[in-house]
C-alpha cells in the first residue's frame, strides 16, 4: 500500500467516525445512563441545538463559559481551559494548584471532540473514561450527542456514580447548548 493510499483510507476512516457520531444523534432529545453495574456504565444525552455544528464545536473549545464552576476544584469555571487540539488539555489552574481533568485524543473540527480522563471524584479511582461530544445535522437540526463510558473494576463501586455523573454530564450539556445558542445569534 502506498503511502497516498494509506492517508485516503486514514481520512475516510476519520470521516466515518464523524457520521457514526452525528447518525448516533438522531431522534429527540434523550437522556440515557445504561449499562450501570459496579464495574462502569454509559451516560448519553442528545438534544437539538439551534446553532450550526461548526457554532457548537467552537462553543464546546470556550469550556470556561458554559461549565458549572460548582463542578471544579478552584469553584470558579474562569480557571477551567480545553485545547482542541489532539493532546490538547481540558486543565483546571487557579493560585493554589492546578488539575488535568482529561487529555483531548480525537477532534475533528466543526463534529467531534473526545476525551480521556475521570473527572471529578473518578480521577482518584482506577477507571478508564472516555468523553465524547459529537456534533452534526440531522434531518436539516444541528443535534450535539454527549456520550461518557466509564470502566473499572468492581471495587470501583461505579454503580453508585452513575447518577450523579449522569447529572453533572447533563446539566454541562444544557449549559454548553445554551452557550452556542446565544453565540450563534447574531
Amino acid at each position: 500500500m502506498d503511502m497516498n493510499t494509506s492517508i485516503r483510507g486514514r481520512m475516510s476512516l476519520g470521516r466515518l467516525l464523524a457520521a457514526g457520531l452525528v447518525l448516533g444523534v438522531a431522534g429527540a432529545a434523550q437522556a440515557d445512563t445504561s449499562a450501570v453495574s459496579p464495574s462502569g456504565f454509559v451516560v448519553t444525552h442528545r438534544k437539538e441545538v439551534q446553532a450550526t455544528p461548526q457554532q457548537v464545536f467552537e462553543a464546546i473549545g470556550r469550556i470556561d463559559r458554559w461549565w458549572n464552576g460548582a463542578h471544579s476544584y478552584s469553584g470558579q469555571a474562569s480557571s477551567l481551559s480545553l485545547d482542541l487540539n489532539a493532546g490538547g488539555c481540558f486543565c483546571e489552574r487557579w493560585g493554589g494548584g492546578s488539575v488535568l481533568h482529561a487529555t483531548v485524543v480525537y477532534v475533528a473540527k466543526g463534529s467531534a471532540v473526545r476525551l480521556v480522563g475521570g473527572l471529578g471524584p473518578l480521577q482518584a479511582l482506577p477507571v478508564n473514561a472516555v468523553l465524547t461530544f459529537g456534533t452534526g445535522v440531522v434531518d436539516g437540526k444541528t443535534m450535539l450527542n454527549v456520550t461518557y463510558r466509564v470502566a473499572g473494576n468492581a471495587e470501583a463501586g461505579l454503580d453508585k456514580l452513575a447518577g450523579p455523573v449522569d447529572g453533572v454530564i447533563g446539566e454541562a450539556t444544557g449549559r454548553l447548548i445554551a452557550h452556542a445558542e446565544a453565540s450563534a445569534k447574531p
